[in-house]
């Protein structure tokens, strides 16, 4: 068989027709394109959607199919992948040094592009949509749900690695009367996250989260584990475990994956989250061992499928002001990284999980989900 042939059989495993006329169809517009998938599995596939030689109305549900049929597992990875595979596992991608790499690749883009396309507090995670009428409503039952989880209380000091643009700090500032200090490896979120928090309690700072000290009653993460590596793991739990009171209440915000990997594809790796490394649940709780007691893991996944949909109507809608700035390359790299992550949530590929922890001896929670 050759290559068109062979990727003609995979898709017709996921119920994927070539040139057909369904919205999840692929369309064909270069025949080199079939070599280049079987040849460069997931870049190759990201690549050329980008350069394009295919297309598909639903990307989202393109991806849907293909991952609940599980063809990633029936492509073999290149030699050029799998030496990509072997250095995550030799080298740690996520140093101090090469930590701020992400931010300034990704999280600097711009906060025109992000404005328009995320809610208004600018919340760059998954939202929790249980009785939430639009994406603006759904973050802010997202806050608020840590905020409880957290059981914060006026005075009380908190410390929220991977601030962003300082979402969660104006939110728990205003609602809980709290004071936050924020780090984040992104210069133009702290620029843009200084303005938003001006008058309230609340610093941010352009950090790595290992350098912070103090007692905190309070240490959240919420979308930044994703970028801690699992080299450094234990790293994060240690920092957490020396910076929270003992007495205190710590969450996890994360992207999860059903198994242990020490990568993400190289795609996402190249184009939008350098890196980047999803963990699972046996890693996140093998850091923790010996340091935290586990309380509570909420998974809802699903919500983060209805929110990426969400910011990809708001970038579609915005584009007409945007495209001046980024081009039409980049219109198609972001239209792939949204829906292909849309697709992993409702596939249940992937997962999102809030992870509470506290300090052995300490009190049972008293809001858990």
């Amino acid at each position: 068989m050759d290559a068109k042939d062979v990727v003609i059989s995979l898709l017709e495993e996921a119920g994927i027709t070539l040139n057909g006329s369904r919205p999840w169809d692929v369309q064909v517009h270069n025949e080199n394109t079939f070599k280049r998938w079987i040849s460069e599995t997931e870049l190759g596939l990201g690549e050329s959607y980008m350069d394009g030689w295919w297309d598909v109305e639903a990307l989202d549900e393109f991806f849907n199919k293909i991952l609940r049929a599980n063809l990633e597992q029936k492509i073999k990875h290149s030699l050029k992948t799998a030496l990509f595979i072997l250095s995550t596992r030799i080298f740690n991608y996520q140093t101090v040094s090469r930590s701020k790499q992400v931010g300034e690749e990704h999280y600097d883009l711009g906060n025109d592009l992000f404005r328009m396309m995320l809610d208004k507090r600018m919340v760059y995670s998954s939202a929790y949509w249980k009785k939430a009428k639009d994406l603006d409503e759904a973050q802010e039952v997202k806050l608020d749900l840590i905020c409880k989880k957290l059981e914060l209380k006026p005075g009380m000091k908190v410390l929220d690695i991977g601030c962003g643009w300082g979402s969660f700090a104006r939110f728990a500032a205003e609602k809980y009367g709290v004071e936050v200090l924020g780090v984040s490896i992104s210069k133009k979120q702290i620029e843009l996250g200084k303005v938003l928090c001006k008058g309230l309690p609340v610093e941010l700072r352009f950090q790595d989260y290992r350098e912070v000290t103090g007692q905190f009653d309070a240490v959240l993460s919420i979308g930044f584990f994703e970028h801690v590596g699992y080299k450094n793991y234990r790293t994060y739990m240690e920092v957490v475990n020396r910076c929270l009171k003992n007495d205190g209440i710590s969450l996890i915000h994360t992207i999860g994956s059903n198994v242990s990997v020490t990568y993400v594809n190289e795609w996402t790796h190249k184009y939008i989250f350098p890196n980047g490394m999803i963990p699972s649940l046996a890693q996140i709780a093998k850091a923790a061992e010996g340091l935290f007691v586990v309380e509570d893991v909420h998974n809802f996944g699903p919500d983060y499928d209805k929110t990426l949909m969400a910011w990809y109507a708001n970038f579609e809608k915005a584009w007409p002001q945007l495209k001046d700035k980024y081009h039409e390359r980049f219109y198609r790299m972001w239209r792939y990284f949204l829906l292909s992550s849309a697709g992993s949530f409702r596939s249940r590929f992937n997962q999102l999980w809030q992870v509470i922890l506290t300090k052995p001896g300490r009190d049972l929670p008293q809001y858990r989900y």
